[in-house]
């Protein structure tokens, strides 16, 4: 039987949690974690040109602290009894509003510190890699700072025992995103890509605003306890609501369809900034929250199927685009949209797909940020060229790069046995698993998905490192020097053996119950079953068609340096299936239309309201003002006439 999230709650609070005092000064200072990278961001932009020098190693320094710190709060965590392993660190009261109190609370659980794990560990390899990455650039301090915000705003989200604090945290990744991805501001399509991310998150932002404000007018609280624990008291129509709104949210964050059309433009910014968006924080946010508001779309099965199939229409979307794109970074950008997907497709399963949602995100953080820093790697050899009908034959001048971009290559088409087939082929399982037709579609889905990332994946591979060279003369690839190599081989072996380490004997799945509950199905744990299933026997035929099939588009033959026009299937890929102009139509233009009608009724009907009572006055004064002749005899004579009529009225009447 399925032990859901709610259960869990349930089960808490009948053992009451362990407070963080009584665990001793790691948990109890766990507000460190969130603290260090702060500290960085406001030293090097508060310090100015004075930390030039050094800030880069402070700002690197700290997210490795952080990440120690996570290592203690984990083994810590590892040592209490599962059903304990939810801590609350109360830090102080944020604010208090008549019945509205909100503090600056932390919950540590398995869920959230296995995000903290991600973030300051795949964080701390990117500060490491922007080192050599951002070595020649003038304003390198102020980008360490913003990466040092981006990572704390992070932690803040996934910390925060409450929804306010969470929107807090939430608001803090789309102010540093939006600043990272403009960072080069001189060019202006960094400029516009950043407002266009900014603009298109705010969408997202105002659906998780209403459901927060939904939850304390129904429950009288926002904090997770209090409104995952009292969901039998609100109505499906209202879990309904709130459960689609969050959607809307974790659809901005998490680029999933329809709020997906940022995330391309967002490659505009340094090549490290794409991998912490994409690996370790940014798109990850929307699944946590989905995740960790569970219970709510439990309760709500509409609005936990609608969740379901946007996952596994964004994870066919995303893989479409990235089969057309030329622009390396672009092709790995339409690569996440597809993964997240994924994610979201398994979070939309409920117990049945939580772990293995997180486990496949954890596993994309490390081969996904291998995979950027690979590709800024090759564009650090490349004078910075990412159209990869540019490259070719990559591999014999850059054997680092080309071996550790490979073995994160191998991880995400689902190869056996690394890290990417695991939680994959769990995620297609668990889609299977749900029966009837809905499970047919959705595991069907997964399973062309697998097929198109082989394809667009190896397709990368072929255009980025083999085949004849197509570069210009004055371009000379050259290795990247170790501070770069060094995270992505670290990347690489967690792209080789992580998901092993995650889902062998379902020990992460264990260890996440105490947060997320139990599975359905919990049988002892069967390598050859995984490699015999009918589902994973197809992903694995499916995985080495879209090889084959990108070997003989792109191996057998040169590759142009001039795109081919291509069919209408290949001009919508390259179009982002026409995201932005399905936006410009639907919202841009009716909003323009609606802004318009709101000027003129402004501007005719109000302004002409108060304009025309101005203009009655004045020329009611005007008229009046002739009578006022300054002449004493007049106004006698007026008074005189006044006074007859006045008289005459009273003769009449008596």
């Amino acid at each position: 039987m399925a032990v859901s999230m709610t259960d869990s709650l349930l089960a808490a609070d009948a053992q009451p949690a362990v407070t963080a005092p009584a665990e001793g000064a790691v948990l109890g200072n766990a507000w460190l974690l969130i603290a260090l990278p702060l500290i960085g961001a406001a030293v090097l932009l508060i310090g100015g040109k004075r930390t030039d020098a050094w800030g880069h190693w402070l700002a690197t320094a700290l997210p490795v602290a952080s990440f120690g710190w996570a290592v203690l709060v984990l083994l810590q965590l590892l040592g209490m009894d599962a059903h304990h392993r939810s801590v609350g660190v109360d830090v102080y009261t944020w604010f208090s509003s008549g019945d509205l109190e909100v503090g600056a609370s932390l919950l540590i659980d398995p869920l959230s510190i296995s995000f903290v794990l991600l973030i300051t560990g795949v964080g701390s390899l990117i500060h490491i890699y922007s080192v050599g990455y951002m070595a020649h650039d003038e304003r390198r301090r102020r980008f360490f700072a913003y990466l040092n915000l981006f990572v704390a705003a992070m932690l803040v989200l996934v910390l925060a025992d409450n929804f306010v604090l969470l929107f807090l945290g939430w608001e803090g990744v789309g102010l540093a995103s939006y600043l990272l991805i403009g960072f080069w501001q001189h060019k202006p399509s960094a400029a516009v890509a950043a407002k266009k991310a900014f603009l298109v998150n705010r969408v997202g932002d105002l659906g998780l605003l209403i459901a927060i404000m939904l939850m304390f007018s129904t429950f009288g609280t926002v904090a997770f306890s209090g409104v995952l624990g009292g969901l039998d008291g609100a109505g499906q129509g209202v879990l309904t609501a709130i459960g689609l709104l969050l959607l809307l949210g974790a659809c901005g964050k998490s680029a999933q369809l329809p709020l997906q059309s940022w995330l391309l433009d967002a490659m505009e910014g340094p090549t490290p900034v794409s991998a912490l968006i994409h690996a370790a924080t940014m798109v990850t946010a929307g699944v946590y929250l989905i995740v960790r508001a569970g219970p709510i779309f439990e309760a709500a099965p509409a609005a936990q199927l609608t969740v379901a199939v946007v996952g596994a229409a964004t994870l066919l979307a995303g893989a479409v685009i990235g089969c057309a794109k030329d622009d390396i970074k672009k092709a790995l950008a339409g690569s996440t949209m597809s993964q997240i997907g994924y994610m979201t497709l398994a979070a939309g399963l409920g117990p049945a797909g939580y772990a293995v949602a997180i486990a496949h995100l954890i596993t994309h953080g490390f081969f996904k940020a291998g995979l950027f820093l690979g590709a800024g790697s090759v564009m650090h050899g490349m004078n910075d060229e990412v159209d990869m009908r540019r490259y070719g034959a990559l591999r014999r001048y850059m054997p680092v790069t080309f071996a550790t971009f490979g073995l994160g290559y191998l991880a995400i088409i689902g190869f056996p046995l690394l890290s990417g087939w695991w939680t994959k082929e769990g995620i297609i399982e668990a889609a299977f698993g749900a029966g009837g037709l809905t499970g047919q579609l959705l595991g069907t889905a997964a399973l062309v998905g697998a097929a198109l990332t082989a394809f667009y994946m190896t397709r990368v591979m072929i255009m980025t490192f083999f085949g004849e060279k197509r570069w210009d003369d004055g371009v000379h690839p050259h290795e990247s020097p170790a501070s770069m190599t060094g995270p992505m081989v670290v990347l690489a072996l967690g792209s080789v053996f992580l998901g092993a380490a995650l889902v062998f004997g379902y020990r992460f799945a264990h260890f996440l119950e105490p947060a997320v509950g139990a599975p359905p199905k919990h049988h002892e744990f069967n390598l050859a079953a995984m490699l015999t299933a009918p589902s994973s026997l197809a992903a694995l035929a499916l995985m080495v068609g879209g090889v084959a099939l990108a070997w003989f588009m792109y191996g057998r033959r040169p590759v142009p340096v001039t795109a081919p026009k291509g069919n209408f299937i290949t001009v919508a890929a390259r179009n982002e299936l026409y995201g932005n102009q399905i936006n410009e139509g639907l919202l841009m233009r009716p909003g323009q239309v609606v802004t318009e009608a709101l000027v003129a009724i402004d501007t005719h009907v109000v302004n002409g309201a108060v304009n025309g009572v101005a203009d009655s006055v004045r020329d009611g004064s005007a008229r009046l003002r002739r009578a006022q002749t300054g002449f004493a005899r007049t106004y006698a004579l007026t008074m005189l006439f006044g006074a007859a009529i006045v008289v005459a009225t009273l003769a009449v009447r008596i």
